[in-house]
């Protein structure tokens, strides 16, 4: 998929106020720091189209992004341990989840994680809630170039190994790295073949 523009479009705290549902739609979510809006700006090739922070917890919002005009791109509030309150966390938590569960139009959620981290029981839990709640996933590892080479794939098989504990089958997984660009084209792809396969 070649991205020829990519825009911002609207900011809330709401999911009845998201744009009219009329595209495929795909949300972009993990643990505050992550490297979240590093990737959407890699993804469409824009620098600063999604707000970067050294701060955790600087997405507090649904940020909606519509991309070649065909489809809508979603920043959603990390979850984790941002320097914010426990009622704000608790007010994200459910703002995020009433997003996932009610938007119609919403294709895949992308949980990032962290490659160079052990798997975290945030991140399980997550993963699990979704897949409970028939969601469809794929899972993004992120700052791969954080790593030796040979360090990457010892670190998401631990993933796998955790995961096979409790799912039949994996979701797609994705090996990625901002900074070099790596996955760009693998994610891109796959989500040009949603969109063929299913709108």
């Amino acid at each position: 998929m070649e991205i020829k523009s990519a825009e911002f479009l609207v900011s809330n705290t709401d999911v009845s106020k998201c744009p009219k549902p009329d595209r495929p739609e795909f949300a972009f979510i993990g643990r505050s720091n992550v490297g979240k809006s590093s990737l959407i700006n890699m993804l469409v090739n824009r620098k600063d189209l999604a707000k970067t922070s050294g701060k955790p917890g600087k997405t507090q919002t649904i940020n909606h992004f519509i991309v070649n005009n065909k489809w809508f791109l979603v920043d959603l509030p990390g979850y984790g341990y941002a320097s914010v309150s426990k009622s704000e966390r608790k007010g994200w938590s459910k703002m995020i989840e009433n997003y996932i569960l009610y938007r119609e139009n919403l294709y895949c959620v992308f949980v990032l994680i962290d490659c160079r981290h052990e798997p975290q029981s945030i991140d399980l839990d997550f993963i699990t809630w979704l897949g409970k709640n028939q969601i469809p996933l794929a899972i993004v590892f992120t700052k791969t170039d954080k790593l030796k080479r040979t360090e990457v794939d010892p670190s998401i098989e631990k993933y796998k190994t955790v995961l096979l504990k409790t799912w039949e089958e994996l979701p797609p997984l994705f090996s990625t790295s901002s900074e070099k660009k790596t996955g760009r084209k693998e994610l891109l792809d796959f989500i040009a073949k949603a969109m063929q396969g299913q709108f």
